[in-house]
C-alpha cells in the first residue's frame, strides 16, 4: 500500500500542548499519552493535519495539496496519498546537577526507533545498550555529569553502569546528533552526543510523567477585562529539547473513481513533503499564539540522510 516511508525526528523547540480533551487530577488540560505505557505522544492525525495547514503557507497550490492529503470538502471522494504514524518519545530533558540537564531515554524508546528506522532504511546502530538496573543509569561520558561518583537527576541518586554498554550508548547518540538535530546552533547536537542518558523503564516513566511542563493559567472576562472567579486552570506541556520520532509512509496518488489524468508516484509524493518540511520549523498543537508548538524536523531514511 504505502511504497516510500521515512522517519520523521521532531525535536521541540517550545513547549508543545497536544491535547487529550480529558481532565486528568489537578492537570485540566493535559498532553497526549499512549495507555499501556503512559508515555508522551503526538497523534498522527494532529501531524497531519498541522502538515496540511502549513503547506498552505508554505507555497503549494490547493491541488497538490489535495493530490497528497486528499480534499478537505468531500472526504468521500478519495483518500490521501500520505499518513503520518503517532509519534512516540526517544528522548526527554531532565533537570541534572551537572550540565544543565541531560536526555534521558530507556531501551523500550531506543527499541521503537530502531524498529521504525529499520522500516524506513534508516541505518540505526544495531547494536543496543542493556536495561539497567533501577539505581543504575548507562552514561556515554561521565566527564562534568557525576557528582562524587553518581549521576544526580533531580533529587534522585544513579550510580553509572558498566563501561561496555556505554560504548554502545555513544553510537546511539551520535547517530541522534546527525539525523534528528538542528545543524546549527551545534550545542544542542553536540549535547545529546554527550549526555544522552540510558535509564531503566519505571524511572523513565516516572520522568516523562513527573518532569512536563505545568502552567498555570487564568480565564478573562471579555467585558471587565480582569480574571474570572474561579476561572484559574492549569495546562500541561512537553517541555523543550524533547525528541520524537514518526514514521510517514507515502503511496500513490488516490484518485475518485473515474479520474483521469497522470497520477503522483508515491516518491514525488514523499518527496513533496520533505521539501516542504526537511530541516524547518513546525507548528504542532495548541497555544501558538503564545509561542508554543515549535518543533524542527528532520526526514531520515532511503533517498534523506544517507549519511546515516
Amino acid at each position: 500500500m504505502f511504497q516510500e516511508k521515512r522517519l520523521m525526528m521532531m525535536y521541540t523547540v517550545s513547549p508543545v500542548h497536544m491535547g487529550c480533551g480529558t481532565s486528568l487530577g489537578v492537570i485540566d488540560n493535559p498532553i497526549q499519552r499512549e495507555r499501556h505505557t503512559s508515555h508522551p505522544v503526538f497523534a498522527g492525525s494532529g501531524i497531519k493535519g498541522a502538515a496540511r495547514e502549513q503547506t498552505k503557507g508554505n507555497g503549494m497550490s490547493k491541488e497538490k495539496i489535495n493530490k497528497i492529503f486528499g480534499p478537505d470538502t468531500n472526504a468521500s471522494d478519495h483518500a490521501g496519498a500520505v499518513s503520518f504514524a503517532d509519534a512516540q518519545i526517544v528522548a526527554f530533558p531532565v533537570r541534572s546537577l551537572k550540565e544543565g540537564y541531560i536526555y534521558a531515554t530507556s531501551p523500550m524508546a531506543l527499541a521503537r526507533l530502531a524498529r521504525l528506522a529499520q522500516m524506513a532504511g534508516a541505518g540505526f546502530p544495531t547494536e543496543m545498550p542493556p536495561q539497567p538496573a533501577e539505581t543504575e543509569a548507562v552514561v556515554p561520558d561521565e566527564n562534568g555529569l557525576l557528582s562524587d561518583g553518581k549521576l544526580v537527576l533531580e533529587s534522585y541518586e544513579f550510580s553509572p553502569s558498566d563501561k561496555e554498554a556505554s560504548k554502545s550508548l555513544k553510537g546511539i547518540g551520535k547517530w541522534l546528533a546527525q539525523n534528528a538535530m538542528p545543524d546549527s546552533p551545534a550545542y544542542f547536537r553536540d549535547k545529546i552526543e554527550k549526555h544522552l542518558v540510558l535509564l531503566s523503564e519505571t524511572q523513565f516513566t516516572y520522568f516523562v510523567n513527573n518532569a512536563t511542563v505545568v502552567e498555570p493559567h487564568v480565564k478573562i472576562n471579555d467585558i471587565t477585562g480582569t480574571a474570572t472567579e474561579g476561572g484559574l486552570f492549569f495546562t500541561e506541556n512537553v517541555p523543550p529539547e524533547s525528541l520524537f520520532v514518526s514514521l510517514v509512509m507515502a503511496s500513490q496518488e488516490r484518485k475518485k473513481k473515474g479520474a483521469n489524468g497522470d497520477s503522483l508516484e508515491a516518491k514525488d509524493v514523499m518527496e513533496r513533503l520533505t521539501t516542504s518540511f526537511d530541516k524547518r520549523i513546525f507548528q504542532l498543537g495548541g497555544d501558538a499564539t503564545t509561542g508554543r508548538g515549535q518543533v524542527f524536523v528532520k526526514f531520515v531514511g532511503n533517498a534523506i540522510g544517507k549519511e546515516a
